[in-house]
């Protein structure tokens, strides 16, 4: 009898000590990804690079990207809360920011200083020599007012041309084909109209500080997650000096997680934004701020009808995850 009660005892001891210790452990809270999209241009590709070598988890966020191809059919989801955070040219993030105001955009994750180009058939050798003829280019958005900048250099405007609604990635077979004799586009697109025929016609290059990339979040989530917010940036900054520095090994983790040829991934003609260029562009007493490009695109929007409410520039941008927290 006083076995069996020793076991008993035992037994009740342990399984107090089990549920002891259970208690006294920390309770872990695993917040959900952050789930942002992304597509083809190669200024968006570092958040491949902070994924494939940990630099987003190493900065205490769990990120799970989303890549497509056709960017504008996914605004809508953006909005609708299927994203978190989505990589929008400027031009794109104003358009968006005239129907859903409760968006912020926080990093500017590159500028296009020569990768964005109108790519045209071999017969047209001047920007003059497209009067009249069908530029392709992806109306309503950042690619019209480059091809519109484009124009003024031949003191040409809109009306000398037919501009065809297209996609970057169309632009090669339509080209080809001759239903367009120009369009906008950028690689891995461009290498491929230029062996269909096509050649470089103008670059942003000739347009600077016009085309930027950045990165915007929903105002929800800012508001709920400022630190996974804060962490994305730091991995994401990490990542695109890595690259710089490892350009080699980053065409390689980029190439395998695309499935594309390392050969169509180039920096060329790409500055991918570090944090002391960031925090300029952030200034509006800075000439190239992007204050002063948003109202570019603002304006032209507003004239052409693609808003009809005025963006509030001032609550669009938000640099305070470019400083670590107070």
């Amino acid at each position: 009898m006083f076995k069996i009660l020793k076991y008993v005892s035992i037994f009740l001891i342990t399984v107090c000590l089990l549920f002891a210790c259970h208690a006294s452990a920390p309770t872990e809270f695993k917040r959900p990804h952050l789930k942002v999209e992304f597509t083809s241009f190669v200024g968006e590709y570092p958040g491949i690079i902070a994924q494939k070598k940990g630099f987003f988890k190493a900065q205490g966020v769990n990120v799970e990207l989303i890549y497509k191809q056709f960017n504008r059919l996914e605004q809508a989801n953006f909005s609708a809360g299927k994203y978190d955070g989505i990589t929008l040219s400027l031009g794109s993030v104003i358009i968006l920011s005239a129907a859903n105001p409760d968006i912020q955009g926080v990093l500017v994750i590159g500028e296009s200083t020569g990768a964005d180009v109108v790519v045209a058939q071999s017969q047209i050798k001047t920007v003059a020599g497209l009067k009249g003829k069908k530029l392709g280019t992806n109306l309503g958005g950042f690619s019209e007012v480059f091809a519109i900048e484009m124009l003024k250099t031949a003191n040409l405007t809109s009306d000398d041309v037919k501009l065809v609604k297209l996609e970057a990635l169309e632009i090669p077979q339509y080209l080809k084909n001759n239903v367009i004799q120009a369009g906008h586009t950028w690689e891995p697109h461009l290498s491929e109209a230029i062996k269909l025929g096509g050649h470089i016609l103008f670059t942003s290059k000739q347009t600077p500080s016009l085309i930027i990339d950045m990165i915007v979040f929903r105002g929800d989530i800012i508001r709920a997650r400022p630190e996974d917010i804060r962490a994305f940036v730091r991995g994401w900054l990490q990542a695109a000096t890595y690259w710089k520095a490892n350009v080699r090994e980053g065409n390689a983790i980029i190439s395998k997680a695309l499935k594309i040829p390392s050969n169509t991934i180039s920096l060329e003609g790409v500055n991918l934004t570090d944090l002391a260029e960031n925090q300029k562009f952030f200034q509006s007493s800075n000439p190239n701020s992007i204050y002063k490009t948003a109202k570019i695109y603002r304006d032209f929007f507003i004239r052409s009808g693609n808003v009809t409410r005025i963006p509030e520039l001032k609550s669009l941008f938000n640099s305070s995850f470019l400083n670590p927290p107070s």
